[in-house]
């Protein structure tokens, strides 16, 4: 028989993550994982398996002890470590209605605080251009799958994608007709339209045509998909991403630390040195804040070169004398 612990997640899993809000299903996998991460601290530091995991059990002393052990024995980061909480806080808010009887529990669990991140402004991990280009000409061309992978890294750099929004593109996303755009589903199920290059335009046009996939019938087909013709997951790119970067042989960019999320950032970046404005950036990438997108501004220091150089004024005199032409320090040398 079920513990009243595991029929409540249940119903808050599907009824109301999945039924009432409709969350995404990458959201309702990040509730999932915390909580499958909290049976195993349960069942490991406590001995209490998943069968006897009961909501008495589950207090806010429980919970601290939790987060804790996320910190010291997964050796996760603070902000993960919120990320939990977060989850299981809004766990317990809808508890609250759910099961009165609980209230108490449940507001003590809710009143545990985050934990307060040291504040770190890292720099943006992204490649120059001629690193981009470099990465990007790598498929070989002459095979089916070769240019399968050019386009696959062509869409994913133009379109500033996350690895997530590219497996999810189907046929009926991509508009090849003017004016280009790929349609992209994002966080929150929101979709943008992102303008594509020329170039890009031409590698999937060619793609579509060699798979077949202009056709009528294949509008909901994924774009890019494996031998099965399921669509290609996030570390199957990601695998890709990285043989071709081994592969270029740049000791540069074999020696970087490449991602699919790096093109993204890249593609940014590359947008921002060339004079393009941060909400325009910000609406590619899909971001609802204009903050979140002023971290290429901060990063940026080609940009910031080109502005002091703008900026610059010939205020401080550089006209020297040359030394040896200089009687008193030649006299002040002959006495040392």
């Amino acid at each position: 028989m079920a513990t009243d612990f595991a029929v409540f997640l249940h119903r808050f899993l599907t009824a109301h993550l999945a039924g009432l809000r409709g969350c995404s299903p990458h959201t309702i996998a990040s509730y999932r994982d915390t909580f499958k991460l909290l049976i195993v601290f349960f069942g490991d530091e406590r001995s209490v398996p998943p069968e006897k995991l009961t909501l008495d059990r589950v207090d806010a002393a429980a919970i601290t002890a939790f987060l804790d052990w996320l910190e010291t024995g997964r050796n996760n980061s603070v902000s993960t470590r919120n990320q939990r909480l977060a989850a299981i806080s809004s766990f317990y808010r809808w508890m609250q209605s759910h099961d009165p009887t609980r209230m108490a529990c449940c507001q003590d669990i809710l009143a545990i605080p985050a934990k307060r991140a040291p504040v770190l402004r890292p720099g943006v991990n992204h490649l120059t251009v001629e690193q981009t280009r470099c990465l990007l000409a790598q498929p070989d061309r002459s095979t089916r799958r070769g240019r399968r992978d050019a386009t696959l890294l062509a869409v994913l750099y133009d379109t500033g994608a996350r690895v997530g929004e590219l497996v999810d593109i189907t046929v009926r996303d991509v508009r090849l007709a003017p004016p280009e755009l790929v349609a992209l589903t994002g966080k929150g199920r929101k979709t943008r339209h992102v303008p594509l290059t020329g170039n890009t335009v031409t590698l999937l046009g060619a793609y579509l045509a060699e798979h077949r996939l202009d056709r009528a019938g294949h509008e909901d087909h994924p774009l890019f998909f494996n031998q099965r013709r399921d669509k290609l997951s996030r570390g199957g790119i990601a695998w890709l991403v990285s043989k071709y970067q081994t592969n270029s042989g740049d000791p540069t960019l074999v020696n970087a630390d490449v991602t699919p999320h790096t093109l993204r950032h890249s593609k940014a970046m590359h947008l921002y040195e060339a004079g393009v404005p941060l909400p325009y950036i910000r609406d590619l990438l899909g971001h609802i804040e204009l903050s979140t997108t002023e971290i290429y501004a901060r990063a940026s220091t080609e940009a910031k070169r080109r502005a002091l150089e703008a900026a610059h004024t010939d205020v401080v005199d550089d006209d020297l004398p040359e030394w040896n032409q200089d009687p008193g320090l030649l006299h002040w040398l002959a006495n040392l």
